[in-house]
């Protein structure tokens, strides 16, 4: 939020610097984020003075130039060569004498130098008024007032803006200082803390008086739940023309557009008090009636940015007789609001509910200046006042005369509220105590009227328009911003507490496995939890009833939880590959989102995407491209890692994978995996394989707990190595071999491993050929040629007997 300093002295007469002010302001809870200059002429017009032409004659060498000698009220008069066809001897004006700075219309400077021009010396440059942003013509130089003092500097003839504005980053809860009075009034308490009494001066309205009833429009307010007062009056007979200087520059100093001086006069109240104003065109008004209601659902209308929108059942409507004129407290109408033909307007001035603003604001996606102050909640005390303020300010700059009483509809006044404060919870807050006097001083500073006050409290009224300020604690917080953060002491000793954490800690957890991740090339990203519900269509495993839907979307596209991580996932890898980097590992962290008929649930996941080559391209090693068993093999490092073993694997069917496996522990579903199917991808615009798993992590933190780790000695005793080429049928699968391998031998049987595959020549059809190696080991002593032996031919007669092996 832009404050002008200058603005804001109008209702403190202050003299500090604004660097100090910005300070104080800050303290006070308003931080000042910044410090801009504003000037209605860049540069000030310094360095530009009232000059007299003494002589004009010819230039020798130029036909469009003129030699002209100047006095500038300096010692002696000075010659410039000037190209300006109107330049003529005993005009006034304007010189921009040596070593000044000018400025072109994209604002780069240039300084004014001794030259010479076609071998004259010129030692200036008189000035159009286009060269010093005093006007758009460059027909020729400015010609002044014959009266106007020779030397004279031009900043003191015009009328130049400087000022500084502070930028507020201002907090969601502090309603009352979105104006420049709210911000005066909080810096009136500020300084009287530093023993500094200025008084809050406040536009007066006391000369607001009914010139004629000649226009009178009644008002109507139908929903009074969300328009709890409503104010307005009729002026007629006034001229919409260019607002004044003083008001345009008031309000580019902030940042706004002057439009015409009715609008611009309802912007400047609007940041003068922070009451949002509104005029209406009299003459478009049906039926001279306003109706405050909502309209039907699906009734369209359209707004001053030439946009129709489609009206919601709750959207407040100001209406006419006949049609909508205003989305109420966001944004007028095109067919309603003030042209250059406007002779007479209805001006409102209401409090509209700050619940109804916002959701109708959001609904449509509009943020205008009047909502952003209604959504917060503004003083409802002040509507009569602002409208009263704003009404002689249009008749004094716009003509015209006030032609009808003031309507005001305030049937459930908005009362100011009761809390109690007690003096030892304001010192247990605190940490140390602050004097009584002090407190009941800076309350009183910030408008809290202080009923009654005994041995253990106060009793304090807070005005209504301190909606954030409703509790105890919230009355402390008010009085420390004002005493001072600064002011309080602090202790020397710092005393802590130990928290007993638990081993399983799910931060913990994830920190293990988020760092064995990293290691091994995956990069963690974090994804929108707001998703699209159209990815529902992809798959039938998600439920578009499960959906959670939120109440105020900021688009289609993001208006539900996701159910699942895949597809936040592969927006990350379609990211990623469309900027030309293919190779990705990714992992993420997150939860899904579900709306059952008889609960809602979140659960926990860790998701794994892989795709395109497993390392990059170098001049010693070829590229590997990830597979399946790339996959298998990283989850299977990950589920060692966390101690969960004695997982049993099975193929899963899904429509989103087009080969996948699952790993469940119990009955407890751990992890499924595999390869995405081009379908899914290809809605993506992804044109490349990526592999996919989904950790339930819910359920590995459940089975973490249970998991104990036990330590044993390295054994002293060598293992051994044994290896088996085994021919199989095709539908005998490596965990087949695995498996009986274990049962036949528990005890000295260490490791079975997988080492390589062959299907091809020379093998009868329908077989396939495993080589296996097994270590053995015994950890008491060391194997004999007979023991071995033993267990080898053991292993071999399982595998012939049950799986119909055969030796190759």
């Amino acid at each position: 939020m832009k404050i002008s300093y200058n603005w804001l002295k109008q209702f403190i007469n202050i003299d500090w610097e604004a660097e100090k002010t910005g300070e104080l302001l800050t303290d006070l809870g308003l931080e000042i984020e910044g410090i801009d200059i504003y000037e209605s002429v860049k540069g000030g017009l310094k360095g530009i003075v009232i000059g007299e032409v003494l002589t004009c004659v010819q230039h020798s060498n130029a036909d469009r130039l003129k030699v002209t000698t100047v006095d500038i009220g300096a010692d002696a008069p000075v010659q410039i060569v000037c190209g300006a066809p109107n330049v003529a001897t005993g005009q006034k004006v304007l010189v921009a004498t040596i070593g000044s700075t000018l400025y072109t219309t994209e604002g780069e400077a240039w300084k004014i130098k001794k030259g010479k021009i076609r071998g004259e010396e010129s030692h200036g440059m008189i000035c159009a008024e286009d060269e010093l942003g005093l006007g758009e013509s460059h027909d020729g130089i400015m010609v002044l007032d014959t009266k106007l003092k020779v030397g004279t500097f031009a900043s003191k003839v015009f009328e130049i803006e400087n000022d500084e504005i502070f930028e507020i980053g201002l907090t969601p809860n502090r309603a009352d200082a979105m104006s420049h009075y709210g911000v005066a009034r909080d810096l009136k308490a500020g300084l009287l803390q530093k023993e500094i009494q200025l008084e809050l001066i406040t536009p007066s309205v006391s000369s607001f008086h009914v010139d004629a009833r000649s226009l009178k429009i009644d008002v109507d307010v139908q929903d009074k739940e969300n328009a709890p007062r409503y104010c307005g009056v009729t002026i007629t007979g006034l001229k919409v023309d260019v607002s004044p200087s003083w008001l345009q520059h008031r309000l580019k100093s902030i940042g706004l557009s002057p439009i015409n001086n009715i609008v611009d006069i309802t912007n400047y109240v609007l940041h003068e008090l922070g009451q949002p104003l509104h005029a209406f065109d009299a003459n478009k008004i049906t039926g001279n009636k306003i109706e405050v209601k909502t309209c039907n659902a699906g009734t369209k209308f359209t707004t001053l940015d030439d946009v129709e929108r489609v009206l919601h059942e709750d959207d407040l409507m100001i209406c006419d007789a006949e049609k909508p004129m205003c989305i109420a407290g966001i944004f007028g109408g095109i067919n309603s609001g003030v042209t250059e033909g406007t002779t007479s307007i209805f001006l409102e001035s209401a409090y509209f509910n700050p619940v109804s603003v916002r959701k109708t604001a959001k609904r449509h996606g509009l943020n205008t200046d009047a909502s952003f102050r209604f959504e917060r909640g503004i003083d409802p005390n002040i509507t009569e006042y602002a409208l009263k303020r704003a009404a002689l300010m249009i008749v004094e700059i716009a003509g015209g005369e006030i032609s009808s009483d003031i309507s005001d509809t305030y049937v459930n006044k908005i009362n100011d509220f009761e809390v109690r404060l007690s003096f030892d919870n304001a010192k247990k807050l605190i940490g140390e105590e602050i004097p009584r006097e002090t407190i009941k001083s800076i309350l009183t500073s910030l408008e809290i009227k202080v009923n009654n006050v005994t041995e253990t409290g106060l009793g304090l009224t807070i005005p209504a328009y301190r909606n954030d300020v409703q509790r105890e604690a919230d009355i402390i917080e008010e009085i420390l911003r004002v005493y001072g953060y600064n002011n309080l002491g602090t202790t020397k000793k710092l005393n802590a507490s130990i928290s007993n954490s638990k081993r399983f800690e799910d931060y913990k957890l994830q920190n293990i496995i988020g760092n064995q991740l990293a290691s091994q090339g995956f990069y963690e990203i974090m994804a929108n939890s707001l998703t699209t519900p159209k990815y529902m269509e992809l798959t039938e495993q998600l439920n578009a009833d499960y959906n959670v839907e939120i109440l105020n979307p900021l688009s289609n596209d993001l208006s539900v939880m996701r159910q699942s991580l895949l597809f936040s996932g592969l927006e990350a890898v379609c990211y990623n590959i469309n900027r030309r980097r293919s190779d990705l590992k990714l992992f993420e962290f997150g939860k899904t989102y579900h709306q059952y008929p008889d609960k809602r649930e979140e659960d926990k996941h860790l998701s794994l995407f892989v795709t395109g080559n497993i390392s990059e391209e170098r001049w010693n090693t070829g590229v590997t491209p990830s597979d399946f068993f790339y996959l298998k093999g990283t989850l299977e490092t990950i589920l060692q890692r966390l101690g969960l073993n004695r997982l049993k694997s099975s193929p899963i069917k899904s429509d989103v994978f087009s080969e996948g496996m699952s790993f469940s522990l119990g009955k407890k579903n751990i992890v499924d995996f595999g390869l995405v199917k081009k379908s899914v991808l290809k809605h993506f615009g992804i044109s490349q394989n990526v592999l996919f798993a989904d950790f339930n992590w819910d359920n590995i933190l459940e089975m973490a707990k249970h998991n104990s780790i036990k330590f044993k000695p390295i054994p002293k005793y060598p293992e051994v190595r044994r290896d088996f080429a085994l021919l199989v049928d095709n539908t005998v699968s490596f965990e087949d071999i695995y498996t009986i391998a274990k049962q036949t031998e528990k005890q000295l049987l260490k490791n079975v491993n997988l080492f390589d595959v062959y299907e091809g020549k020379n093998l009868t059809e329908g077989k396939k050929s495993y080589a296996v190696s097994f270590i053995l080991q015994d950890e008491h002593k060391t194997l004999t040629d007979k023991q071995i032996d033993k267990i080898m031919s053991k292993l071999q007669s399982n595998f012939e007997s049950k799986l119909g092996a055969e030796l190759r």
